[in-house]
């Protein structure tokens, strides 16, 4: 870790706000097929309510299709909902303006499932995080230029990898990488979407201690979407459980751990092998 983290501090908050608020989402799809009158939809979310509080990380968790995606889409605006309601911070942000999705993108920040397709592959590590600094006008050139070189060393990575392009990491890196531009603009929250299921078991692990290292640290909130429950046990602070677009379960990890009371939950619980690693918290 660097010797000064205050410039990447999550900014300070009402720490009785939530920072993302989801009140009785819906998101409904529709299918290629049926006819113009019966039309087939899909309910992707189906009533969803979530508040996100300062310095909190929540895990949603689920099987693929179990609306996850969708409803990080929903936090940060790339996805409509058909019904419900989304704040930030109070202020009600379902329909944004072209001011607030500037805003909004500039203080929520998306780490994203596969870092080769996040990094643009003909881009330098350093260009690239400079770009969502110039973009945005933070500070002068001479500091951006500082803050690239701490973002790299924040991340655990040495000060050469800067020149390198994404291509030439290795799968652990690059996502060190997209965590670093994550952090660029010093964000009220992070969402991370599967953000380890791309890499190998050591290196996920590797991974997972630096996010929950940063969100101590820089008193981040976070939202942490995994299909493995083991891993969103680690490192989140709440839980809830998806299925078919609904939140099934929702409570504190040791509650969900310890006394789940959804058989859908139960199934997870019991199903699939962890994904954790032994290095993990080391």
């Amino acid at each position: 870790m660097i010797d000064s983290m205050q410039e990447f501090t999550a900014p300070a908050v009402d720490p009785t706000v939530p920072i993302i608020k989801l009140e009785d989402i819906h998101v409904i799809f529709k299918t290629r097929t049926g006819s113009l009158l019966h039309p087939n939809k899909v309910h992707a979310i189906n009533g969803l309510s979530l508040e996100l509080m300062p310095g909190e990380t929540i895990g949603i968790v689920g099987e693929s299709g179990c609306g996850k995606s969708t409803t990080a889409n929903v936090m940060i605006g790339l996805q409509q909902p058909t019904s419900g309601h989304v704040y930030f911070k109070g202020v009600d942000v379902t329909k944004r303006t072209a001011k607030q999705r500037k805003t909004i993108g500039r203080v929520i920040s998306v780490v994203f499932q596969d870092p080769a397709t996040a990094l643009n592959a003909r881009m330098s590590i350093h260009d690239q995080l400079m770009d969502p600094m110039n973009v945005h006008k933070v500070g002068t050139k001479a500091e951006r230029e500082k803050r690239v070189k701490k973002l790299i060393e924040l991340v655990g990575l040495p000060s050469s990898v800067l020149e390198a392009l994404p291509g030439q990491l290795s799968g652990g890196q690059r996502q060190r990488v997209a965590i670093a531009r994550a952090l660029s603009l010093r964000p009220d929250a992070i969402i991370a979407d599967e953000p380890t299921s791309a890499l190998d078991v050591s290196v996920r692990a590797q991974i997972l201690n630096l996010l929950t290292d940063l969100k101590r640290d820089l008193g981040l909130s976070m939202v942490f979407i995994s299909h493995d429950i083991q891993t969103v046990r680690y490192i989140s602070d709440r839980i809830m459980v998806m299925n078919k677009g609904q939140a099934v379960e929702k409570g504190t990890a040791k509650e969900v751990f310890e006394n789940p009371k959804d058989d859908y939950t139960k199934l997870l619980l019991g199903a699939a092998p962890s994904l954790l690693h032994p290095d993990l918290g080391k």
